[in-house]
C-alpha cells in the first residue's frame, strides 16, 4: 500500500490497528472500561533530520514495521 502523503523530517505515518468488539455468540462483549496500547504498521516514513551539530540523523523506523504509539500527543 503505497501511501499518497510524503512525511518530511523525522515525521512517520502510522495506520492503527482497529480492534473491534469480541463476539460470544450473540453476545457483544465491549473493551470500553480496559485501556490498550495502540498499535498500528508504519505506511510511509520521512527522511530523518539535522542535529544542532549539523549531522544528519536517519530515522530506524521502516516501512511495513508494527509500532506502538500514545493515545495523545504526536
Amino acid at each position: 500500500m503505497e501511501c499518497p502523503i510524503s512525511p518530511l523530517s523525522d515525521k512517520i505515518i502510522i495506520l492503527p490497528n482497529d480492534e473491534g468488539e469480541q463476539m460470544y455468540g450473540n453476545i457483544v462483549v465491549p473493551d470500553m472500561g480496559k485501556e490498550k496500547p495502540l498499535m498500528g504498521e508504519v505506511v510511509a516514513v520521512g527522511p530523518g533530520m539535522y542535529s544542532v551539530t549539523g549531522t544528519f540523523i536517519e530515522n530506524k523506523v521502516q516501512v511495513g514495521e508494527t509500532v506502538v504509539f500514545p493515545a495523545f500527543g504526536g
